[in-house]
């Protein structure tokens, strides 16, 4: 397809209901931005990614009776092992923004933010009989296990039917579910290339839909620039200091 040409992309709030996205919104950062490595598996729809140091491992694995998201997380000197997993459903962008967290080498690891803040502050209310706290429109649920070692992010349309839900193990690190709620909450449409049986929904009382022509070379670029700002977050390599002048370089060397 060429960039002059145009294509229809779909808008769609609230984002916990734009269904999944595109994967490479994930994968594609994770491997060029971060430094991942690419498990390869010809013929198969498996993806798995490895960070730098084998410490944590993603797989994206087409599953219809499980989760199709998995991250697991070696154990380290001051955290236990972890892991989270996240349904076909589960909007990519809330996905990256739990990746993003994990890979910024700029984080501050000891900062423990409450999940559930960010959702106050966008009007998520106590989920009345239910416990943690609800979506203003009622389809979103942020909750934690009763003995407070996992949080579930769930979302259900016509009263009962899971759309997808997030699992977030013991240990997973406070910060890395922030930033997956921080996600949840932002009232931004995401933006989707589909046909409208990929939506979870059609009820206008419950999505909105806005369809905007824009040039396809437009939309491969968010992408790039995803990529592009990710890799400006890792340090730039240190070159070794120059030779004094007039000092050779030493044995098997060449200017």
């Amino acid at each position: 397809m060429s960039s002059d040409e145009t294509v229809e992309v779909d808008f769609i709030g609230p984002r916990h209901l734009a269904g999944g996205g595109d994967p490479t919104w994930i994968t594609v950062p994770l491997h060029h931005a971060c430094g991942w490595s690419l498990d390869d598996e010809p013929l198969t729809p498996r993806v798995v990614l490895s960070s730098p140091g084998q410490k944590a491992g993603l797989c994206l694995e087409p599953d219809p009776d499980g989760q199709w998201w998995t991250l697991h997380h070696v154990p380290e000197p001051d955290v236990p092992a972890w892991s989270a997993s996240f349904g076909a459903r589960t909007p990519v962008e809330f996905i990256a923004a739990f990746t993003d967290a994990l890979t910024d080498p700029a984080a501050d690891t000891t900062a423990a933010p409450d999940p559930y803040e960010v959702l106050r502050q966008a009007k998520w209310t106590p989920a009345g009989t239910r416990p943690g706290l609800v979506s203003p429109d009622g389809t979103a649920f942020l909750q934690r296990s009763d003995d407070a070692s996992a949080w579930f992010a769930t979302v259900m349309v016509n009263g009962s039917r899971i759309v997808w839900q997030a699992h977030f193990g013991e240990h997973t690190p406070p910060r890395l579910i922030s930033a997956f709620t921080a996600s949840m909450a932002d009232p931004t449409p995401v933006a989707r290339l589909l046909d409208t049986r990929r939506l979870p929904t059609l009820n206008p009382r419950l999505i909105t839909r806005t369809q905007v022509e824009m040039r396809a070379g437009l939309v491969a670029f968010a992408l790039e620039d995803r990529v592009r700002t990710l890799s400006a977050r890792r340090p730039p390599l240190t070159a070794p200091p120059p030779f004094p002048p007039g000092q050779s370089p030493g044995p098997g060397l060449s200017r």
